[in-house]
Order: structure tokens, then C-alpha cells, then sequence
């Protein structure tokens, strides 16, 4: 049995790049994105970030928000459990439980609405700053995925200031 590598599908290309024909756009989300984050702990902002990314597909935000979680010292085995967090909630804390759920509420808003229940136990754990910014970062998280989505932008490669960090 052979041990080499079967060859990879061909990348595809970016649809459009956004960051250069509206520079002023991506840097107000930069700015937006730095406001937000302010006071918000490090990991569960990757947690909040790698959850959105896969509900909206993103794979080029997936790609990165990995990277940053795994720098920020997160485990691959957390990583890995988040798109089934509900069913493993013993590797979360009751915080960062209570963030995944409230991330999909806002990111899946079908029925228009957050539910009750999932806003009420993350302001249980979070107080009312707290919770502002966690709505922020995950509202921030979602307005990237959507560019990031339909731009068509490839993972594996650097957007402006931010260097690749593999291969």
C-alpha cells in the first residue's frame, strides 16, 4: 500500500477582492471588529468565532479563527467537539456553553428571533457589558463570513496585515 498523498483538488479562485475595491469598508470592520472584542476572553472569542464560521460554511474564516484559537492556546480536541458541543458540553465551561448557544441563535435567525431561554442563560452568566460584547463579536463574526463567503475567499492564503502563518 502506497504511502503517498493522492493529489489535491484545484483551489478556486477568489471571486472578488473585496479588501481592495473597498478598502474603507474593510477597515471600518477592522475597527469594528478591535471594538468589540475589547475585554472579551481571548479563547471563547475563538470558540464564538470557529462556531459561526462552520454553521456559515466559511471555510477561509474556519481556517484562520483555528489558527488563532490553537496560538490563543485552545485544544485541538475543543475544536474539534464544537460542531457537537450540545452533545459535549462536559469539554465547555457553563460560559462558553452558554456563548455557543447563543452564537448559533444569533447566526441562525429562521425564526427571527433569539429565543428567550438561550438569550436569559447567557445574561445569567455574562453581565450586561459582557453580553453586549459577545453579541458584538458574534455579529462581527457573521458580517465577516458573508464577505468572506461570497467573495469566494481561499483559505490558506494572507488577507492584508495578516500574514500566513503555515506551509
Amino acid at each position: 500500500m502506497s504511502t503517498e498523498r493522492a493529489p489535491r483538488n484545484p483551489e478556486h479562485p477568489a471571486r472578488l477582492a473585496w479588501t481592495e475595491r473597498a478598502p474603507e469598508v474593510y477597515r471600518a470592520m477592522v475597527q469594528l471588529d478591535a471594538a468589540a472584542r475589547q475585554g472579551v476572553d481571548p479563547v471563547l472569542l475563538e470558540l464564538v468565532k470557529i462556531r459561526a464560521s462552520q454553521i456559515n460554511r466559511c471555510a477561509f474564516c474556519l481556517e484562520m479563527h483555528t489558527r488563532d484559537a490553537l496560538a490563543a492556546g485552545e485544544s485541538v480536541e475543543r475544536i474539534v467537539q464544537l460542531s457537537a458541543w450540545a452533545e459535549s458540553r462536559h469539554f465547555y465551561t457553563p460560559r462558553e456553553a452558554a456563548a455557543l448557544e447563543l452564537t448559533e441563535a444569533v447566526t441562525v435567525l429562521t425564526d427571527g428571533f433569539v429565543p428567550d431561554e438561550v438569550y436569559a442563560r447567557a445574561a445569567a452568566l455574562f453581565d450586561e457589558t459582557e453580553l453586549t460584547r459577545l453579541i458584538a463579536c458574534i455579529t462581527v463574526i457573521n458580517a465577516w463570513n458573508r464577505f468572506a463567503v461570497s467573495t469566494r475567499m481561499v483559505p490558506g492564503h494572507p488577507t492584508p496585515g495578516r500574514p500566513r502563518t503555515d506551509r
